[in-house]
């Protein structure tokens, strides 16, 4: 199984991040491409090679246009971010949702998103789509967040690891006035993750690196076991007495072909009172919340009246941001969950090239050896969309090509025949 590690020794913010990204092989003009999706404009994505204490990495600036220049509230990037409107959760939101965006990536980003709103909510006492924000609402952060969701998306781990994370020290200049380190939302996005404080005077985990952090890895561990494929650094704007970088590894464990059995939550309602087309809807948001698995099952209740069964499966850690999306979107007023083991088959994930583009497929392994693959989805629907063509003729197409590279991959194997 591939793993995306996050070594967060000297912290991590939005641009650090997109730069360890791009420093790790996610290709520059496919990442500007992807944005160009957002209805954003009045700025420039800047990558240039630096060094912070004789390591060598990309450095990322979200360069904002003069005219969109109104003061810089909080600097995220550990130094030179310019923010100049305060948009609110839920138009950010809708933003996304109605951008070209990949469909995962607009699940990812929204979940970013939300952990920051939620932790400005809690702080300023409002409601999540009341919240305006004074740092995250601007084009960088904007940019630093769906574009870590993009990357994340390219990369398509098949889980994401993180070490115990470096907050830093000092005082950080907010919207209203000088905090102690780490800043109130990130204090708040934090929460449970393993931290340390200290080794610099300076703020080196942002709101926005900590929420991209939050949603999106699987476990935080400092004891890992894993061969590592290749390594990227993101330099950030400030130097200390360590190197203000974001190390990020790409791994493989050595595993594969092995199962794996993990303790989930099945968490269950049963719901005969609510339009059925909000289904789809809150199914993206339980999958932006953390659930691995969502299903609905019909079922007969009392009085014989037609219902669902609406079930959700998530690791312990999900548990109550599931809850929370049940409670708030559908018209349940009581859940019910039980823990089960999970036994998964080991995972791959790699890009093939077809004839119509590039399509990721998921590969699992079971004693050791290949068992099967799937082409991804969302990549075979845009390639029929934008060549116009059945999706069925797409996966043929991945299919041919997979038949290909197994026949090619046994012929290799096999012993030559003396002449």
């Amino acid at each position: 199984m591939q793993i995306l590690y996050y070594d967060c020794f000297a912290g991590i913010s939005g641009d650090m991040n997109l730069g360890a990204m791009i420093d790790l092989g996610v290709d520059i003009d496919f990442l500007k491409r992807e944005l160009s999706a957002l209805p954003v404009h009045g700025y420039e994505l800047k990558v240039v090679k630096d060094s912070r204490k004789g390591i060598s990495g990309t450095r990322v600036q979200v360069v904002i246009d003069d005219i969109h220049k109104h003061g810089n509230d909080h600097d995220h990037g550990h130094g030179n971010h310019h923010h100049h409107h305060h948009n609110s959760y839920g138009e950010i939101k809708q933003m996304i949702t109605e951008s070209k965006l990949d469909k995962k990536v607009k699940q990812i980003s929204i979940a970013i998103f939300e952990k920051v709103a939620a932790a400005e909510a809690k702080i300023h006492n409002k409601q999540v789509d009341e919240v305006h924000f004074h740092e995250v609402g601007a084009i960088d952060s904007i940019v630093d967040i769906v574009g870590a969701a993009i990357c994340i998306n390219f990369l398509s781990p098949g889980e994401i690891q993180c070490s115990t994370v470096e907050l830093g020290g000092g005082m950080v200049k907010c919207a209203h006035g000088l905090y102690p380190v780490p800043a109130p939302a990130t204090a708040e996005i934090v929460k449970n993750f393993p931290v340390r404080k200290g080794a610099v005077d300076y703020e080196s985990t942002t709101p926005t690196g900590a929420a991209i952090l939050a949603a999106c890895v699987n476990l935080f561990t400092d004891k890992t076991a894993f061969r590592i494929l290749k390594t990227g650094y993101g330099i950030g704007s400030k130097d200390g007495t360590i190197p203000n970088v974001l190390r990020v590894f790409l791994c493989e464990t050595d595993d594969i072909g092995d199962t794996a059995t993990v303790p989930s939550f099945i968490i269950e309602c049963n719901i005969d009172d609510m339009n059925p087309e909000f289904y789809d809807y809150i199914i993206d948001l339980l999958f932006s919340a953390g659930a691995g698995d969502v299903y609905i099952t019909p079922i007969i209740m009392k009085k014989s009246r037609p219902a669902v069964k609406l079930s959700v499966m998530c690791t312990p850690d999900a548990e109550d941001r599931i809850n929370e999306v049940l409670f708030r979107e559908t018209s349940t007023i009581g859940i019910r969950k039980y823990l089960v083991d999970k036994t998964m088959l080991e995972r791959k994930v790699e890009t093939l090239i077809t004839r119509y583009g590039e399509v990721r497929v998921k590969s699992v392994f079971f004693q050791g050896a290949w068992f099967k693959s799937k082409p991804e989805y969302d990549d075979c629907i845009k390639i029929a969309r934008d060549k116009r063509i059945p999706v069925s003729q797409v996966y043929r197409e991945v299919e041919r090509v997979l038949s290909e590279k197994e026949t090619n991959n046994n012929s290799q194997h096999e012993p030559r025949k003396s002449e």
